[in-house]
């Protein structure tokens, strides 16, 4: 951790009162079922948000951080908290406890150190290219944070990546900075299915609780038009993320689902000790080998949860009821406290 040091957030937990726990998040992202799920397992609820507007307050406020410390708040970081709040924020001015491993969220938004936990896990993976002028086949583009696949697009040569960086630029959604940091791999064909986890730090033990898919815009408009159309468009189709709906996978890609899951949270314990400590997702592509291979991953909540607030196919075979991720993170504090063992799912 920067300079919040575990220690001093432990202090302060080991003050809470933990029979009147509050769990809180930012307003936006996963936040109805993070704090629907809280209220099922009887939890107080408190969320962060600007009276009258979408935008929330800056949750790094030292106000806002007092308001929640009072109300004995742990709070559950999603994508928006950390695109609003700032990593470097949440890292060393966010004194507040937090469920999960607040270190861990770097290396979700760091494209190499994300990269590096699927190496070090041996999970299959996309090849990389260290420089446009090696492109000698059809690529994905895509760009550092929590960006929901905002300016990510497709280039089959360095001459196209130049002039897609240049149209980019000039619509103003990226600078020289996103440019020196562009993650560049080949393009995988396959059908997409991003796979939702839980790692339950106090049972070591990894949950499957979900999968859904991605409506992206432009590219779902674009593959809808007749082919002629498509050659006849000036368009350059890009994969911003605006909707998600449910999926189910073959059953015999299971055990595919459970080994990738399970070399991840092996190899983040390894590099960024605790771990993957709750919610995790895998964003993965399946060819026509049947092979997962995963492009991307997040270390918290994902968007895609919102398909499952009721619970999925894959929770229901765990628990038999209704099962989102937001009441199973209330769940694990439930039995953190119940065990007095809280300290290990907090930072």
């Amino acid at each position: 951790m920067g300079e919040v040091k575990k220690e001093d957030i432990l202090d302060i937990l080991a003050g809470y009162d933990k029979s009147e726990i509050t769990i809180a998040t930012l307003g936006s992202h996963t936040s109805l079922h993070i704090l629907q799920g809280a209220k099922e397992e009887g939890f107080r609820t408190a969320i962060v948000c600007e009276k009258g507007r979408e935008v929330p307050y800056d949750i790094v406020n030292e106000d806002v951080q007092q308001q929640l410390r009072d109300m004995n708040a742990i709070v559950v970081p999603h994508g928006s908290f950390v695109a609003y709040a700032g990593l470097d924020n949440v890292e060393d001015k966010f004194n507040v406890p937090m469920f999960g491993n607040r270190d861990v969220l770097r290396w979700e938004a760091e494209r190499d150190k994300e990269r590096a936990l699927l190496v070090e896990g041996d999970v299959r993976i996309p090849f990389k290219y260290n420089d446009p002028s090696e492109i000698d086949r059809p690529v994905m583009v895509k760009f550092p944070g929590a960006r929901g696949g905002r300016g990510y697009f497709v280039a089959s040569s360095p001459e196209e990546f130049d002039a897609k960086i240049d149209a980019m630029k000039a619509r103003g959604w990226l600078d020289d900075s996103d440019v020196e940091a562009a993650h560049i791999e080949e393009y995988v064909s396959g059908c997409n299915y991003c796979i939702h986890y839980f790692y339950s730090a106090l049972d070591d033990k990894v949950e499957l609780m979900g999968m859904d898919t991605r409506y992206e815009s432009s590219i779902d408009g674009f593959v809808r038009m007749p082919a002629k159309d498509q050659l006849d468009i000036d368009l350059s189709p890009s994969y911003v993320v605006t909707g998600n709906h449910p999926a189910v996978i073959r059953e015999s890609l299971l055990p595919q689902v459970f080994d990738i899951a399970d070399k991840l949270t092996e190899s983040a314990k390894k590099l960024v000790a605790p771990g993957l400590n709750g919610p995790f997702c895998m964003q993965t592509l399946v060819n026509d080998n049947l092979e997962v291979i995963c492009f991307e991953i997040s270390a918290r909540t994902d968007g895609g949860t919102n398909t499952f607030m009721d619970g999925s196919p894959y929770s229901y075979l765990t628990y038999g009821k209704p099962m989102s991720m937001g009441r199973r993170i209330a769940l694990e504090i439930k039995n953190g406290i119940e065990r007095d063992e809280l300290e290990k799912i907090i930072t």
